[in-house]
């Protein structure tokens, strides 16, 4: 078991910031305490304070999933992997990601003086691919895409055809249990995939889509935890008056606004 933990599902937030600067706030990583598997979910700037801050040492991790390319998403990624090679990691790692951001990833490891044969533990790549499943253990994990970036790539794709404009969430499944993670939106209607079942926990962005239009999808759908992550700065400096708009909308759910260092126990509805 990973050092500083109970055991129960939870997700601890690393960072929960969106993508602008910010003081008050770590940018986005979330880890997953799943089936016996520890997962992050995105590598913003500070993680890895984060992570040994909450008690987790270089070996405690199983798997990496970067939803996209934003810096707030990843900028933190090679610290991180820095900070397992000096904390001497033999563990292998998974890093998963989109298909064209794993040249950039291995090239911005390599440029940082972050070399395979140096580190000590071998890091496995694999690409993400929407709508196809995957295990870590008896965790399953499935891709969903988003449009997040998708105005962006029509608009600089064929300019920068080696860029990623990938954006993936994931639904995360173990026991029963069933949790959503956003990550980054394009669209209120990307969650259609996320909804299709009853969720226990859903942790939902809120920097890119219109609060009202969220909450009404999100009324319509069986969750039973609600956790909005990722608030743009005009949300984050009310937080009370949006946790009062989405209990207007959300009413009979449990609904929090996400802070750095949250530890969220993920609940069955049984």
């Amino acid at each position: 078991m990973a050092s500083g933990e109970t055991g129960e599902n939870k997700v601890h937030c690393l960072g929960v910031a969106a993508g602008w600067p910010c003081h008050a706030r770590r940018h986005s990583a979330y880890l997953y305490r799943m089936g016996g598997s520890l997962v992050l979910v995105d590598c913003g700037v500070g993680v890895s304070g984060a992570y040994l801050g909450m008690g987790f040492g270089p070996d405690d991790v199983d798997e990496i999933l970067l939803s996209h390319q934003h810096s707030d998403h990843v900028g933190g990624f090679s610290m991180l992997i820095q900070g397992m090679w000096v904390g001497q990691r033999r563990k292998p790692l998974v890093v998963r990601a989109p298909a064209l951001a794993i040249p950039a990833l291995k090239a911005w490891l390599e440029a940082t003086l972050l070399f395979d044969e140096l580190m000590g533990f071998p890091i496995r790549w694999i690409a993400l691919e929407a709508g196809k499943p995957f295990r870590i253990a008896d965790l399953a994990v499935t891709p969903h895409p988003t449009t997040h970036l998708a105005a962006l790539g029509r608009a600089f794709g064929s300019r920068h055809p080696a860029t990623s404009f990938e954006t993936f969430g994931f639904v995360l499944e173990c026991e029963g249990l069933r949790v959503g993670h956003s990550a980054d939106l394009g669209a209120v209607s990307d969650l259609e995939p996320f909804l299709d079942r009853p969720l226990d926990l859903m942790l939902c962005e809120l920097a890119h889509v219109e609060a009202d239009e969220l909450f009404t999808r999100l009324g319509r759908a069986e969750i039973r935890d609600l956790v909005f992550i990722h608030l743009e700065s005009r949300w984050w400096d009310h937080r009370e008056a949006l946790q009062r708009l989405a209990e207007g909308h959300l009413a009979g759910k449990q609904v929090r606004i996400a802070q750095d260092g949250d530890r969220i126990p993920i609940v069955g509805s049984c």
